[in-house]
C-alpha cells in the first residue's frame, strides 16, 4: 500500500546506496479530490526551483491516460533526475522543501516512488 512519506527502511538503504552517479526518480501520483492536482501543481513549481538550483531538473511530467496493464490507477507520471542519491536526500530533506510539503501533502492521496539505475 502507498502512502505520500517515506518508509524509515526503504529511505535507509536509498541513503546506504554507494553510488555517485546520477538518478532518475519515478513518481506516480495520485491527486485527492476536490482540488489536489492544483495543490501539488503548487508544489510543483516551488520544489522545481530547488531542483534546477541543485543541478536536478523534471524529466518528464505529465497526466497519465489510458491504462493498458494492470489494475491500480495515477492520475500523473513524473521522472525526475538528480545528480546523485546525495543530492536528492539534501533536496527534499531541505528546509525549503520542508517549508513547501504542505502543499504535496494538500494534493497526493497516494504516491509510488522508485530510485532507479541505468539499465547497462
Amino acid at each position: 500500500m502507498s502512502g505520500i512519506k517515506p518508509v524509515p527502511d526503504r529511505l535507509g538503504e536509498f541513503a546506504a546506496n554507494p553510488s555517485t552517479a546520477p538518478v532518475v526518480m519515478l513518481n506516480l501520483l495520485k491527486f485527492k479530490r476536490g482540488g489536489g492536482s492544483k495543490e501539488y501543481s503548487k508544489y510543483a513549481t516551488e520544489f522545481e526551483k530547488l531542483l534546477n538550483r541543485a543541478g536536478g531538473r523534471f524529466l518528464y511530467l505529465g497526466r497519465a491516460a489510458e491504462l493498458l496493464v494492470g489494475d491500480e490507477e495515477w492520475d500523473a507520471v513524473a521522472l525526475v533526475e538528480y545528480p546523485s542519491r546525495k543530492v536528492f536526500l539534501e533536496v527534499t530533506q531541505s528546509d525549503e522543501a520542508k517549508a513547501i510539503a504542505a502543499f504535496r501533502e494538500a494534493g497526493l492521496e497516494r504516491t509510488v516512488l522508485y530510485a532507479t539505475d541505468p539499465r547497462r
